[in-house]
């Protein structure tokens, strides 16, 4: 399976909050938390084209990962996968290749209290920072 990264762009917004809807559905319903409103005003709000790449795959965008700076610190946001290519290797690409950026602070994201997609953080070294009842934060070290 081919992927690529592409620059964002404004009129991207409508399909990523439909993505975003999507994938986290199910995370959020199970811990009672979903709300069809406020999961796409969320994308809305937090949508930064200029720190935000479209993932291609086979030619279709399907997916997205956004790398914000925040002083040395950056995080990685709004990594979503169409539900029907998770499992097949693209988001471990994805993350490996945003993480052989150069960067020399600390990498930061969180992640959904038991969502699948903690155990790829954690197999390339994120470790547990935080976490709270909805919310799990993980770290990587330069």
């Amino acid at each position: 399976m081919e992927y690529r990264l592409r620059p964002a762009v404004a009129a991207d917004i409508e399909w990523l909050v439909e993505l975003r809807a999507e994938v986290l559905r199910g995370d959020l319903e199970r811990l009672g938390r979903f709300d069809a409103h406020r999961v796409r005003q969320r994308m809305r709000d937090g949508f930064r084209p200029e720190w935000t790449r479209i993932i291609v795959v086979d030619g279709a965008d399907a997916g997205s990962i956004t790398v914000r700076p925040d002083g040395a610190t950056r995080w990685i946001e709004h990594f979503y996968l169409a539900s029907a290519l998770q499992g097949r290797g693209v988001g471990g690409g994805v993350l490996a290749q945003v993480l052989a950026e150069a960067h020399d602070g600390p990498t930061r994201l969180n992640v959904l209290q038991g969502s699948p997609a903690r155990r790829l953080y954690e197999r390339v070294g994120f470790a547990l920072d935080s976490e709270d009842e909805v919310d799990v934060f993980l770290s990587l070290a330069p």
